[in-house]
């Protein structure tokens, strides 16, 4: 059978995958687990969710779930996932409980677990929870039965974290924000304006069922229409849960997670943050990340695809930033998790304190031409056996040599095989791509 959490949470369908019940269960095991491993005191959790029209209903399983094995609960409402990751520090509880699909359509939406701290669960505290999903323990009657309370300044003690989380202010900073209906609606807009920018937000108006729809971190059109039109700065995107960050400069181009990282490098090697000089990246960072870091003296390590996986490799190294390019930006000293809004005032904060644009810093990476093709496949593990298939590979990195790179990257959850190629041009990268997904589609 396979895994119930993925890589972030548990995400489904709501109320066909993700069903009312299943939250439930999923709830009482967590507070169950927590309660085994820690007995000297009742558990408490902070539950939050997006503005999606079925975060309503899961969050009443999620909390009943949560009071039934004799947990409090502290409601947090409408709040970004990491906001809620720095509520369960800074209000000293057991567990968080984001209710968010992200960037998934509204239709979908997801569970993510927190533990002590705001730090993500240990895959084996998860699979204990999974394992206990069916279980027959007794429930606590009478006053052991678990409370709900509302945190009513949740939002402003999270706006207060991110204004002492970033150098200096953003006056002067004319900024359009696009927060996806999401869980930012509110919160982003805000946090911006207190901090000195003159803030122009689109896409605020969350009614349950319009959260990420044709707006957000994944659909940048409206935002660079709306950063021209309003003659901005620059323009910030949010995803659905607002844990991720992409911006466009004042002429309306996109500036990814790798711009962002590599600004934000710079920027804290000046100030002696940039602990050991090291960037933590993906394998899916443009090589273009690569050469400027190279060239800035900053050294590169580099984890599986997964925002997860990023934190892992920074905790080993206790490095101080890391990412991805779809907008994952980690800042350990100051969030536990992702935090898009902090994202992007640390980016500001940087526009602002040098005086240049958000074009010009970015401009220290140029980013090469990208092509990636998903190859389906009868079996993943033998094209990567192949020997046909690796002396394809060989062939085009000889033909690319320092100007370009292949990846193959087998899915973690279909039959597919991703063929990535960056090279000088685009028309080269196509036909490299091209070349190596026949070679990957022939395999038997």
């Amino acid at each position: 059978m396979a895994r119930l959490f993925g890589t972030d949470g548990v995400r489904g369908l709501a109320n066909l995958d993700l069903t009312p019940e299943l939250a439930l269960s999923i709830a009482a095991s967590a507070a169950r687990v927590l309660a085994e491993h820690d007995r000297s005191h009742r558990p408490v959790a902070v539950v939050g969710r997006d503005p999606r029209a079925s975060g309503e209903m899961l969050q009443a399983a999620v909390c009943a779930g949560l009071a039934s094995a004799g947990a409090d609960v502290m409601q947090v409402g409408v709040l970004p996932t990491p906001g809620v990751a720095y509520l369960v520090a800074e209000l000293g509880a057991d567990l968080g409980v984001m209710i968010s699909a992200s960037h998934n359509p509204m239709p979908d939406n997801g569970i993510k677990l927190f533990a002590a701290g705001g730090h993500k669960l240990a895959d084996a505290i998860e699979d204990e929870i999974e394992a206990g999903l069916n279980s027959t323990a007794p429930r606590p009657t009478g006053a052991g039965v678990g409370r709900v309370y509302d945190i009513a300044d949740a939002h402003d003690r999270y706006v207060a974290h991110l204004l002492k989380s970033i150098p200096n202010r953003l006056d002067g900073l004319r900024v359009v924000v696009d927060c996806a209906n999401g869980a930012a609606w509110a919160a982003a807009p805000q946090a911006y304006r207190e901090a000195g920018a003159e803030v122009i937000a689109i896409h605020a108006l969350p009614d349950g069922e319009n959260i990420n729809d044709g707006c957000g971190s994944t659909h940048l059109d409206q935002l660079r229409e709306a950063v021209l039109a309003e003659g901005a700065d620059l323009g910030i995107a949010h995803d659905g849960d607002a844990d991720r960050c992409l911006a466009v400069d004042s002429a309306g181009n996109v500036i990814d997670g790798d711009h962002i990282m590599a600004v934000l490098a710079l920027a804290m090697k000046d100030a002696g943050e940039l602990v050991e000089d090291t960037l933590v990246i993906t394998v899916m960072s443009n090589l273009g990340l690569h050469l400027a870091m190279r060239d800035a003296g900053i050294a590169l390590r580099t984890a599986a695809v997964g925002d997860r996986y990023v934190l892992e490799e920074i905790r080993n190294g206790g490095y101080s930033l890391g990412g991805e390019q779809s907008g994952h930006v980690l800042l350990p000293g100051y969030a536990t998790t992702g935090d898009g809004l902090l994202t992007a005032m640390r980016l500001m904060a940087r526009v602002t304190a040098t005086g240049k644009s958000l074009a010009e810093l970015a401009g220290v990476m140029t980013q090469l031409p990208q092509v990636l093709i998903n190859v389906k496949v009868a079996d993943k593990a033998t094209v990567a056996a192949s020997a046909q298939v690796s002396e394809a590979v060989a062939a085009v990195e000889a033909e690319l040599g320092d100007t370009g790179r292949v990846l193959l990257r087998p899915s973690g959850t279909e039959q597919l095989v991703r063929v990535m190629v960056e090279a000088p041009t685009h028309q080269t990268a196509q036909s490299a791509a091209e070349r190596l997904s026949k070679v990957v589609a022939d395999v038997v």
